[in-house]
């Protein structure tokens, strides 16, 4: 008597494959303060190094690593835009080498910083920074959304 292999339906395999969500670019002119998760083409229009002072000495902070060992954190701000207005970019350590005027890019997920009242465009761990080939737009500098201040009001009562 002989028995025939049949597969096993038991150990069925599935793959689960997730699609990924088509991005939606946005205009810088559409950015509002506190919103994250932007997709936006933009080109360098000047760089700034921010000169950074080093760790608090005196703070009384207790850490393992010696002050003197840590590399100090690159800044720059940038001013980025697009034909519908400009915003100043903060640029962090490895993006800083990336913001050369003239440059076009695309930012992933970036996020709206607000700073002394201004806004200010961001990328973080989460995003990305890409360059990308030349983009055929000029850009509007008359419309700096960093110039405009904000302020928080607290609403009692509602």
């Amino acid at each position: 008597m002989a028995t025939a292999a049949t597969p096993d339906s038991t150990a069925a395999t599935t793959t689960t494959t997730t699609a990924k969500r088509i991005p939606v670019f946005v205009k810088v002119d559409d950015l509002r303060p506190g919103t994250n998760g932007h997709t936006l083409i933009v080109k360098v229009v000047s760089s700034n190094n921010v000169v950074n002072k080093g760790p608090n000495v005196g703070a009384g902070r207790a850490t393992s690593v010696p002050l003197n060992s840590r590399p100090r954190p690159r800044i720059a701000e940038c001013l980025v835009g697009d034909e519908t207005g400009t915003v100043i970019f903060t640029a962090r350590n490895e993006q800083v080498d990336i913001m050369k005027p003239g440059t076009t890019l695309i930012l992933r997920n970036a996020k709206i910083d607000m700073f002394k009242g201004s806004m200010r465009l961001a990328v973080d761990k989460w995003g990305r920074v890409e360059v990308t080939e030349p983009a055929n737009f000029v850009v509007r500098e008359d419309n700096n959304l960093s110039l405009v201040e904000y302020e928080l009001v607290n609403v009692v009562g509602v």
